[in-house]
């Protein structure tokens, strides 16, 4: 039985950016180094995944590093578990009135798994305090390396995650003159035969891995038919485009 009448610490969820360490903001490292246990998604061989590489370099040796087991997958229920057994994980350390660190790559509130353990954590102990640091999310950081403005003017930006079907895509390409695709491994080919249908190849801009080590930018995709880009890859169609 939860005690609501301890002193309970503080959960912070923290955007980490996509990818270049420097990017993240003065009150995200702040926190960051004060905090005695930092949380985070843990990579498939159940270590530290990629939010602790960005962020390694600025943590004490004092600190507990906490990989959760969040899984990239579509199942509900398995979702819904595993958000629960990473709650019971963290709970011991707030209910000792440990203050607790939640990364996540880019910004915390952009798709971002925190919002599910916020929300599960609220449920069990409404009375933890729960705080969100923002970060830079990944179109941002996309369209800084690409040299060119998100959105600007009177410009109608839509941002589609990668679930999406050709005919929303379709949709928004009619409509907007911004569009920005997310994830988008497995329906590469069908996006690129569209675009060419709808003579857009030289205005998409495809990002991999921004901000890291393996970043790969492609200004157009003209060349790219048979290509496969990786799961952390952006795609920024602009039907005027604009560089500085």
């Amino acid at each position: 039985m939860l005690d609501e009448n301890k002193k309970w610490g503080r959960l912070w969820g923290i955007g980490v950016g996509p990818g270049d360490a420097e990017w993240l903001t003065l009150k995200a490292l702040r926190i960051i180094q004060a905090v005695p246990v930092v949380a985070l998604p843990q990579n498939v061989r159940g270590g530290p995944g990629m939010a602790y590489g960005i962020i390694r370099e600025y943590l004490q040796p004092a600190q507990k590093v906490l990989p959760l087991a969040l899984p990239f997958v579509l199942d509900e229920e398995i979702l819904q578990k595993a958000w629960h057994v990473a709650v019971e994980q963290l709970i011991p350390w707030l209910e000792q009135g440990q203050d607790v660190a939640f990364l996540a790559e880019g910004d915390i509130s952009f798709y971002s798994t925190f919002t599910y353990i916020a929300r599960t954590l609220h449920a069990q102990a409404p009375w933890v305090a729960i705080e969100s640091i923002p970060g830079i999310c990944s179109p941002l950081a996309a369209a800084g390396v690409l040299h060119t403005p998100l959105a600007i003017g009177h410009e109608k930006t839509v941002i589609l995650p990668a679930l999406f079907t050709l005919d929303e895509l379709g949709h928004a390409l009619d409509w907007a003159e911004v569009v920005v695709l997310l994830k988008l491994t497995s329906v590469f080919a069908q996006v690129w035969q569209l675009l060419k249908s709808k003579n857009l190849l030289e205005h998409a801009s495809l990002v991999e891995w921004v901000g890291g080590s393996q970043q790969k930018i492609f200004p157009n995709l003209l060349d790219l038919a048979d290509y496969k880009p990786p799961y952390f890859s952006i795609l920024i169609v602009r039907r005027y485009p604009y560089v500085f």
